[in-house]
């Protein structure tokens, strides 16, 4: 599980673009967003949070991975 800190996320459009950004490298990947506190989990995701980050970084919303949740 990866979480991650989303300042620009602001509305349901954001979240949407956020998932679809997660699951274009991460298909089988499961994204909750958290909008109110700019938080986005992403379970069952083969690849690194780095990677991760990147994705959502790229469609227009820098990400800051957070320590792993257990």
């Amino acid at each position: 599980m990866h979480r991650f800190k989303v300042e620009k996320m602001g509305c349901g459009g954001c979240a949407k673009s956020v998932t679809r950004a997660v699951q274009g490298i991460e298909p089988n990947a499961r994204v909750e967003v958290e909008l109110g506190a700019k938080l986005v989990t992403v379970s069952d995701a083969a690849g690194p949070a780095d990677r991760i980050a990147q994705a959502i970084a790229a469609a227009g919303f820098p990400a800051e991975p957070l320590l792993a949740a257990a």
